[in-house]
């Protein structure tokens, strides 16, 4: 076979394979949980429960005038956030699929699931 005829295949099946790849990428996103009233809200709405992809992070932002210490004990996934006060926020990426509960330490009746697919 010809260079000219290899580099034509190569040149070809390197456009396919980016094609498949742009088309199967998914893209994480940041979903931001706000705790407003003792309560988690996402765009000011009170929430039980929210389902995310695989590779999201949500962003807990404090929005009370005290602190929050939101935390899970899931098998899914373990995470303590700490003490945080108004207006700071702490990460969490959600790497695989399942559900999570989350709490706030600090005020029990915080509760929230979060489901990952």
């Amino acid at each position: 076979m010809s260079k000219q005829k290899i580099f034509h295949h190569t040149f070809i099946i390197g456009v396919i394979t980016a094609a498949l790849f742009a088309t199967f990428s998914v893209h994480a996103e940041e979903v931001v949980v706000g705790q407003h009233n003792k309560t988690f809200v996402v765009d000011g709405n009170k929430v039980e429960a929210i389902t995310i992809h695989v590779g999201d992070t949500i962003r807990f932002k404090n929005e009370d005038p005290f602190f929050h210490n939101i935390f899970s004990l899931s098998d899914l996934k373990t995470f303590d956030l700490g003490s945080f006060p108004k207006g700071q926020s702490k990460t969490v990426t959600f790497d695989k699929p399942g559900m999570a509960e989350v709490e706030c330490a600090i005020h029990p009746e915080m509760y929230m699931e979060v489901t990952v697919k």
